[in-house]
């Protein structure tokens, strides 16, 4: 350790709990340091001033700290270091150094190591601050504990699957909460009678969970919780890369998603395979954009679970109508604007859409039009024939809720001509209504992406 200020303290205490042995080289050092010297066999402090002599010395060393106040003297240490081929750490210079130092939460034997590669150290201690508060204190003892039982549990459960499924019970269980709660005898003692107790699981099961519409910040905890257990995952088209990024990482991934005139994958066929599945022993998971029970074929689904006795959850997901209209600042209902929204399937069939005009030509309403892009101008022009105004907003959102999100906004006559210039692409909302008015006093998200 090159240095003997309290920057040098806070490292040498880090590499103090880790076990090593210490040599600190300062003109002075600070009065901390010198008492936890006194009481320390493993840390030695050498008042003299740096020189690359002393690197030479104290060989062989396997990793030099530089954390003086003098930003040369600190490169310079780390040159003399690696020219040595000694591991270097520059504290606040990363390109300087060779092994960067991460934020640790320490639940021996569970660790978690927290970095920005330099870039944000303040960041990394606010990251940690919080992992310290959502980690229990006793995390590591029921870890140890599991380790002591380990074989006992590989033993009793052959099949991979079972013993997953076994610890996954025990450590969201009564035995995880007697070891938090430094109850190790009584946590032991229900742990052993579990395994005597149990024979084997059937842990088959489908969670029918609504992904919202593409920000992963959106996302329920109970979505999150169970996208942790998932063995198989089915996914649709408009799941974002964020969100099925937070799925388990060893699931079985499989996409099912369809497109307009392409569905590669059949309702019918992701339904049965839903059934297989679960019935294999695994928990699966079919991960929806939005809501699984808006237009989102939820319910065939889960019906047809249901006709094989396959047990099943179902996840709510913020619809894209709830989600895209907040994000672009348009609220659905106003006391001034609207008192009723309709959520309407806007996807052509045979070049036509087939719905009640007449009831959508109501005042007072908001009009929302998922899967409408590509039957915009029919929609726009219906809506005119059947005698809404052409001047009334109407507003189609991109790819909302994500960084990507684009806001274009004009009326019935001119929506489909300004999107078209524009070349959005899928997945859209179509949103008409006088509430659009207030969108450009509401709009908070992305503002510099919207298009007018």
């Amino acid at each position: 350790m090159i240095g003997g200020g309290e920057i040098a303290l806070r490292k040498i205490r880090l590499v103090a709990e880790a076990g090593a042995s210490i040599t600190a080289v300062a003109i002075e050092f600070c009065a901390e340091l010198r008492a936890m010297a006194a009481e320390s066999e493993t840390l030695q402090l050498l008042e003299d001033r740096y020189s690359q002599a002393h690197m030479h010395n104290l060989q062989p060393a396997v990793l030099v700290i530089a954390a003086t106040n003098d930003r040369e003297l600190n490169r310079a240490v780390s040159a003399d270091a690696q020219g040595l081929n000694i591991l270097s750490n520059v504290v606040d210079d990363p390109d300087y150094s060779t092994v960067i130092f991460p934020s640790i939460v320490d639940r021996s034997p569970i660790q978690i190591a927290i970095s920005s590669g330099g870039d944000a150290p303040v960041l990394v201690r606010l990251l940690r601050t919080q992992f310290e508060a959502l980690v229990p204190a006793g995390l590591g003892k029921l870890a140890a504990l599991a380790g002591r039982f380990r074989t006992r549990v590989k033993a009793k459960f052959s099949h991979g699957s079972d013993r997953k499924a076994f610890w996954e019970e025990v450590f969201y269980g009564p035995i995880a909460e007697q070891a938090y709660a430094n109850n190790l005898q009584r946590a032991e003692q229900l742990l052993g009678e579990k395994i005597a107790a149990t024979e084997r699981f059937s842990t088959g099961e489908v969670y029918l969970i609504g992904g919202g519409p593409g920000d992963p910040d959106l996302l329920t905890f109970k979505a999150l919780r169970l996208m942790q257990q998932a063995d198989i995952v089915l996914y649709d088209r408009l799941i974002s890369p964020e969100v099925l990024n937070l799925v388990r990482r060893d699931a079985t991934r499989i996409y099912v998603g369809k497109t307009a005139g392409d569905h590669a994958v059949s309702q019918s066929n992701i339904n049965q395979k839903l059934v297989e599945y679960a019935q294999q022993g695994n928990r699966v998971v079919r991960l929806k954009g939005g809501d699984p029970f808006i237009f989102g074929r939820g319910g065939e689904e889960i019906e047809t679970l249901a006709e094989h006795g396959v047990s099943f959850q179902v996840v709510p997901g913020i619809t894209a109508a709830s989600g895209c209209a907040s994000y672009a600042g348009i609220p659905l209902t106003h006391r001034d604007h609207a008192q009723s929204v309709h959520f309407i399937a806007g996807h052509l069939r045979s070049g036509q859409i087939d719905l009640n005009w007449r009831e959508l030509v109501q005042s007072n309403q908001t009009l929302v039009f998922y899967m409408g892009l590509n039957g915009m101008e029919t929609i726009c022009a219906k809506l005119l024939e059947h005698g809404l105004a052409a001047d009334t907003p109407a507003a189609l959102i991109e790819k909302g809720t994500t960084d990507q999100q684009r806001v274009f906004i004009s009326d019935l006559t001119d929506l489909p001509k300004r999107v078209r210039d524009a070349g959005a692409k899928a997945p859209t909302l179509i949103i008409v209504g006088t509430v659009i008015a207030l969108q450009h006093k509401l709009a908070w998200f992305n503002v510099d992406a919207k298009t007018d």
